[in-house]
């Protein structure tokens, strides 16, 4: 078989995990090699996933996306989509980058109470002791 990658991979015994499914699934694996735009993942057994993952790798602190390439029974290789960490990892840049995500996320959660507003209006004979 020819090699078809770009960069040679580091061989590892690192321990991994990946989420997926919005992070609600989530699978630990053993990172048998890695390089900066991919890696061989080894699990426990047989596993189903989608395409498109995200690699945590607690030694590294680092969680980066990843589609796969390859399956083979325990086996699995994923290429990475972008070559930097992503953002939930990244420490802030700076105070305006922060002050800006802090007001994005005031901005979600009023268009979330407004949401439930309206639901709630929607909703005849709801009263607020009745959700407590």
């Amino acid at each position: 078989m020819s090699e078809r990658r770009n960069t040679i991979r580091k061989k590892s015994f690192l321990q991994g995990r990946i989420y997926f499914n919005n992070r609600r699934s989530a699978l630990d694996c053993l990172i048998r090699d890695i390089s900066d735009t991919g890696a061989k993942l080894i699990f426990s057994d047989s596993v189903q996933t989608p395409d498109i993952i995200e690699l945590y790798v607690p030694h590294k602190e680092q969680t980066l996306r990843a589609e796969v390439q390859w399956r083979r029974g325990e086996e699995m290789g994923v290429a990475f989509t972008d070559a930097e960490v992503l953002a939930t990892d990244r420490p802030a840049g700076s105070a305006t980058e922060l002050a800006a995500r802090v007001q994005k996320l005031e901005d979600e959660v009023a268009s979330l109470r407004r949401l439930l507003k309206r639901m709630k209006a929607a909703v005849p004979g709801f009263d607020d002791a009745d959700a407590a």
